[in-house]
């Protein structure tokens, strides 16, 4: 097991790494590195194993797996949440989601009662705090944290977006949950004819293309909406006429052979951005991370993990995570430090030679000396997912997870499909991690009622509240009954 540190030798690790890699060509008599260029690609409900370099056997993911290749794999990283919105707030502001509104509610609903709910512009987040520091910033793709006309991406530090502002969209007609069109670039609402992963793609590339020739250091988030319903691939334009006019969610749809199509496509417009880096001349100073936002959910790929999107077992957690920076990280190297989607603020920071918000100290630690090939270092992770039903702690090898009142302790290096309940060989342990739980859960926003619905029917409803109250998640207890 990794040794133990405390969060001060994790700052200071992180100073001192991203010191090393600020002057490391000083000191050997070079001019001082320029600045990386970050492209952050982010699927969306994407299976820990759905590429093939983590396992999936029925497609090939060739622009991914060589990123693998050519930098880092984590196989111990995970989602700040079981689903979508909570952890594009944890991965954007660097800390636990818990600490703000809009990390509560999941999905947003569309209501007038929604209109307030969203990631306020004075928060710091990863663009704005590198916009300080000089970068260019642009987002391509899913929004999800909040709509205008307060909140948008204009509003949180990027520059320029081109995307969707809700949670899913129509991959042919762009149209949202509601039915009406939601498509924009910059604030101005838009309508292109095309594929919406190729679309993206195509506006990624030709953003690199205009930052590499401006020689200005630049983040560009590409965020697919891929491979989330509704489950359309190239060519699918039938299914998206069949399904306009219904509900988007598209539970009666998709296919296995569909869902490999989509992500086939995903990895097309990857091999797309990294052509673009080459031939813009920038790919060896440039750091691409690709990751999901949560785990997977109809027809993902979840092996070796039990659960799906919205529950907080191994399976609707973990995730691929690919970091690659030709001139600084080493090539085809597998990583089992236990990361988080928070840890990649302060990690990209330091590795622009900028700092966080002092007034907004980073839940996440810098992932800089470990993915060099530094010693790992131990974590402790907590989760919370429909206010009381589940709760969740990694701490080291250890897994404290509670599903309605149905408690389990795991060792989930030696047990990834959370089989074995150890709480009582292991009460000592057990008791630990659920009182660390509570002391946790004391210093984060209270737990609310959370929708599943979307909406709130026209009702009003106050912000302090939440959303209208449902039943309880239909999530079984992990336990040989329940599979």
């Amino acid at each position: 097991m990794a040794r133990r540190v405390s969060r001060r030798e994790m700052l200071q690790t992180a100073a001192a790494g991203s010191l090393a890699l600020m002057t490391a060509s000083r000191a050997s008599g070079q001019p001082a590195r320029r600045p990386p260029n970050i492209v952050f690609i982010l699927a969306d409900d994407m299976g820990y194993a759905d590429v093939a370099c983590y396992g999936r056997p029925d497609l090939q993911t060739p622009n991914i797996d060589g990123l693998a290749s050519r930098g880092v794999r984590l196989v111990q990283a995970y989602a700040n949440s079981a689903v979508c919105t909570a952890t594009r707030v944890g991965l954007i502001t660097g800390r636990y989601q818990y600490r703000l509104r809009i990390g509560l509610e999941e999905p947003l609903g569309t209501g007038p009662a929604f209109g307030a709910l969203g990631l306020p512009p004075e928060h710091p987040t990863l663009p704005s705090l590198l916009r300080r520091a000089g970068y260019g910033t642009t987002l391509v793709g899913k929004w999800h944290l909040g709509m205008l006309p307060r909140f948008g991406p204009l509003q949180s530090g990027y520059d320029h977006f081109f995307g969707f502002r809700s949670g899913a969209v129509d991959y042919y007609s762009h149209n949202g949950i509601d039915r009406k069109p939601d498509l924009w670039d910059d604030d101005v609402a838009v309508e292109r004819a095309g594929y919406l992963t190729n679309l993206l793609g195509s506006r990624a590339t030709d953003v690199i293309t205009a930052y590499a020739k401006s020689r200005q250091p630049f983040l560009v988030s590409l965020h697919f909406n891929a491979p989330h319903w509704p489950w359309e691939a190239p060519g699918d334009e039938a299914e998206s006429a069949r399904i306009r006019a219904s509900n988007l969610n598209h539970f009666d749809g998709g296919s296995q052979k569909t869902y490999q199509r989509m992500i086939a496509e995903l990895d097309t417009q990857v091999g797309r951005v990294l052509a673009a880096l080459k031939s813009g001349g920038v790919a060896d100073n440039t750091i691409v991370i690709f990751t999901s936002d949560n785990g997977g959910e109809r027809f993902a790929d979840t092996w070796p993990f039990t659960g799906r999107k919205t529950e907080l077992l191994e399976g609707g957690l973990r995730i691929p995570a690919i970091a690659s920076w030709p001139a600084m990280l080493p090539r085809n190297k597998t990583s089992e430090q236990v990361a988080v989607s928070m840890d990649w603020l302060p990690t990209l920071l330091a590795a622009a030679g900028a700092a966080p918000d002092p007034a907004y100290p980073p839940d996440g630690v810098n992932l800089l000396p470990m993915l060099q090939g530094g010693r790992g270092v131990s974590r402790k992770l907590f989760w919370r997912y429909k206010s009381n039903a589940q709760r969740a702690v990694r701490d080291g090898d250890f897994k404290y997870l509670k599903i309605r009142e149905n408690t389990f302790l795991f060792n989930v290096a030696d047990d990834p499909m959370e089989r074995a309940n150890l709480k009582a060989r292991r009460p000592e342990i057990y008791e630990r991690l659920a009182k660390d739980w509570l002391a946790w859960n004391a210093t984060m926003l209270p737990e609310i009622p959370e929708s599943n619905t979307g909406g709130n029917n026209g009702a009003t409803w106050p912000d302090h509240i939440g959303a209208r109250p449902t039943t309880e998640p239909n999530n079984p207890a992990p336990d040989e009954s329940s599979r």
